[in-house]
C-alpha cells in the first residue's frame, strides 16, 4: 500500500535499508574479498568484516527498537518506524545465520583438532555448511533490502507491516504517487 508521506519521512525511511545494504555489499562482499587476498600471509585484517558487521547490525537493532518507542510516544513517524522494523527483523535473521554458521565452523574445527577428522572433510563441511548458505542468504537479503529501499522511496509498505503495526491516522493513497 502507498501512503502519503513527506520527503523527509522518505529520507528517514531509507536510512535503515541503506545501512543494511552497506553491511551486506560494502562489508560482507567488498571488504571480505579485499581482505581475503591478505589472509594467506596475514589473517588479522579479516576481523574487520565481523567487527564492522556487528557495529552496523547493532546500530540497526538499537535504532529500530528506539524507533518503535518513539513512534509510541508520537515522536517518530509511523512510516519511518515500520521501515526500521523491516530492517530490524532482517538484521536478527542475519545474526542468527551468522551464529549458525559459526557453530558449524566451530564443530568442524573441533572435529579436526580433537577428533582427528580429515582436513578435507572439515573443508567440505565448512564450504557446504557455512560458505554456501551465507552467500545465498547474503544475496537474497541484498535483493530484499534493495526492494525495501525502493518501496521506502515510493511511500510504500508491505501489507504485513500494516497488520503488525496498525495505524488509523495514516492516509492511504489509492494509486501510485507521482504518476
Amino acid at each position: 500500500m502507498y501512503f502519503e508521506v513527506s520527503d523527509e519521512e522518505i529520507k528517514k525511511a531509507k536510512l535503515p535499508h541503506d545501512l543494511f545494504l552497506v553491511n551486506l555489499i560494502g562489508n560482507h562482499i567488498l571488504t571480505f574479498v579485499a581482505t581475503l587476498g591478505l589472509a594467506t600471509s596475514w589473517a588479522w585484517p579479516m576481523l574487520i568484516v565481523p567487527i564492522v558487521s556487528f557495529i552496523l547490525l547493532g546500530t540497526i537493532i538499537r535504532k529500530g527498537l528506539l524507533a518503535r518507542k518513539k513512534a509510541e510516544l508520537q515522536e517518530e513517524s509511523w512510516y519511518v518506524m515500520c521501515h526500521w522494523q523491516i530492517a530490524l527483523k532482517r538484521s536478527f535473521f542475519f545474526i542468527k545465520m551468522i551464529l549458525a554458521i559459526s557453530a558449524i565452523a566451530g564443530i568442524g574445527l573441533y572435529g579436526y583438532m580433537s577428533l582427528g577428522w580429515m582436513k578435507e572433510a572439515v573443508f567440505a563441511m565448512i564450504g557446504g555448511g557455512c560458505i554456501l548458505p551465507i552467500m545465498v542468504t547474503t544475496l537474497v537479503l541484498i535483493l530484499m533490502e534493495s526492494d525495501a529501499l525502493h518501496q521506502a522511496s515510493e511511500g510504500k509498505l508491505p501489507d504485513n507491516m500494516i497488520d503488525l503495526y496498525p495505524n488509523s491516522d495514516v492516509k492511504i493513497l489509492e494509486a501510485v504517487p507521482n504518476e
